[in-house]
């Protein structure tokens, strides 16, 4: 019998679509979503359910950025035979998202056990959105937003990438709220910065999706769950990117700030009164 059944697939399809690219943390609304349906956090088969429904998120990034990720890998393998391709910026771009998916990949092999474990409780999350809100509100103000995203570097790549292990580590500061904030802290501007969140994501959360996925089935949830949940989260994702970039063209990141310090201090509450465990 699976750990997750389908009606319960659908809602978390619609809290990772929603949440996965704002900044305001997928792992930890699903983990305090799980923890209000009476679904076990720490669960091999539950984290592993949210690894895999990631990838429908992933699918409506590529779906909704299809022309310029087109564009960048037919860069990168026209350079890898025309040397003077490999001056292209594209070209250059892809290899900084490959280099910076590096160190995300070897904490989460090396990391596996804290994260799967003690780094899921939900005391974790709770701390973590207080924390990074401190962070993004910091960012946004240090920010002096005059770099677009032809100005990238890969140096910026590598900063911004690497910071993608705190949000591994620390479930409830967002990957997209530390990636962001890096970008920020580096001057590029607020589109610039959600966008790069987006690239250096793709190959992070596909493999990770990947990686779970034996676990996810061979642990106790069903694929019928799995497949509902990765399709509701793809649907749910796309609209979400969408409205995203057009927000932050005009708007800071304080919304966002105050959303996760009431969720924070709010799970802080539902946990010391024992409301959830």
């Amino acid at each position: 019998m699976s750990v997750i059944n389908v009606g319960q697939a659908v809602v978390l399809g619609v809290v990772e679509g929603v949440t996965e690219f704002l900044p305001v943390s997928s792992t930890g609304h699903l983990k305090i979503t799980e923890g209000l349906m009476d679904i076990p956090v720490d669960n091999q088969a539950v984290v592993g359910f949210s690894a895999v429904i990631q990838v429908g998120a992933i699918a409506a990034v590529l779906l909704y950025f299809f022309k310029d990720i087109v564009r960048i890998v037919s860069a990168w393998f026209r350079g890898l035979v025309n040397r003077e391709e490999r001056y292209h910026h594209d070209y250059k771009f892809a290899w900084w998202v490959i280099a910076a998916t590096v160190p995300i990949v070897l904490v989460g092999l090396a990391a596996k056990p804290l994260i799967d474990g003690p780094l899921a409780s939900l005391w974790v999350v709770a701390g973590s959105l207080i924390v990074g809100s401190g962070v993004m509100w910091c960012a946004d103000q240090m920010g002096r937003h005059k770099r677009g995203e032809d100005d990238t570097s890969f140096k910026d790549a590598m900063l911004v990438g690497g910071s993608q292990i705190l949000a591994l580590l620390f479930p409830g500061f967002s990957r997209a709220g530390a990636t962001m904030s890096t970008a920020l802290i580096l001057d590029l501007d607020r589109v610039a910065a959600t966008r790069l969140s987006f690239f250096l994501g793709i190959p992070a959360l596909t493999g990770a999706g990947i990686y779970e996925l034996k676990d996810a089935l061979g642990a106790g949830v069903g694929a019928a769950p799995l497949a509902v949940g990765t399709i509701v989260s793809f649907v749910v994702a796309y609209a979400s990117i969408a409205w995203l970039l057009k927000f932050v063209a005009k708007h800071s990141f304080n919304a966002f700030v105050i959303y996760r310090i009431v969720v924070g201090v709010g799970l802080l509450g539902l946990l010391a009164t024992g409301t959830l465990n």
